[in-house]
């Protein structure tokens, strides 16, 4: 499903060009920034539905740019990093992104991403949590999307709803690295372990569930990563 805007945010204007011909040319609305001042005026004034933003810009940088959106916004977020950057593909993740594409990417890498992660944003990815589920002081309430923790809500990226959803749909159960990032998000993904660390990396502190003595979510040494038994109503 194609129509959606898209915010490409770089200040090499072949990289802009690159991006835009591919998604107008699959359907896709464009807005283009070159810098990170810019890109947060265009985000303001647009409401992108998703933005693909370059690491390296003059003035604020996209890690700043991306801190920035996930202190206001859901919107999804793909960061483009340099080939063999990867403190940068961590730290952008760390930051909220919801994916990166490394440059120099093709055309049908860089539209996988893009579909991948608002298809994702759309909740399309998997199954749907049937009803709600309460796990100690968690509680997740799928017809509102909404997550709370000792009654206070905790905003998610969407990437990181759909992982926590998806142990949901598992509570109990142990999920493989694998079988967690085909279903949340996609199989062109198996084997990608850093985002899938670091975005559980995020979603715990976002949940205060201390690794050490997890409260939640369950690490399995050797097997994968559970969502402990439920309790309450």
């Amino acid at each position: 499903m194609a129509g959606e805007l898209v915010l490409a945010v770089d200040d090499e204007p072949r990289y802009v060009e690159i991006i835009r011909f591919n998604l107008e040319t699959a359907g896709y609305r464009v807005a283009t920034a070159a810098s990170g001042e810019e890109a947060l005026e265009v985000f303001t004034a647009e409401d992108p539905d998703l933005i693909v933003l370059d690491v390296m810009l003059p003035g604020i940088d996209g890690f700043e740019v991306c801190r920035l959106v996930r202190e206001r916004s859901s919107c999804p977020v793909i960061m483009l990093t340099a080939k063999g950057a990867e403190e940068d593909k961590v730290r952008g993740l760390r930051l909220g992104a919801d994916d990166y594409v490394t440059k120099p990417f093709s055309a049908q890498e860089l539209l996988a991403r893009v579909e991948a992660v608002l298809r994702r944003a759309r909740g399309e990815a998997g199954e749907r949590l049937p009803v709600p589920i309460t796990v100690g002081d968690l509680h997740i309430d799928p017809q509102s999307k909404q997550v709370t923790v000792e009654g206070q809500e905790v905003r998610l990226s969407p990437t990181e709803y759909r992982l926590l959803t998806c142990l949901a749909e598992n509570v109990g159960a142990v999920l493989s690295r694998d079988e967690l990032l085909t279903r949340v998000w996609g199989k062109a993904y198996k084997g990608e372990d850093e985002i899938l660390r670091v975005t559980l990396f995020r979603l715990r502190q976002k949940l205060a569930d201390d690794p050490a003595a997890p409260r939640y979510i369950v690490t399995r040494p050797g097997l994968g990563y559970m969502l402990a038994a439920a309790s309450g109503p």
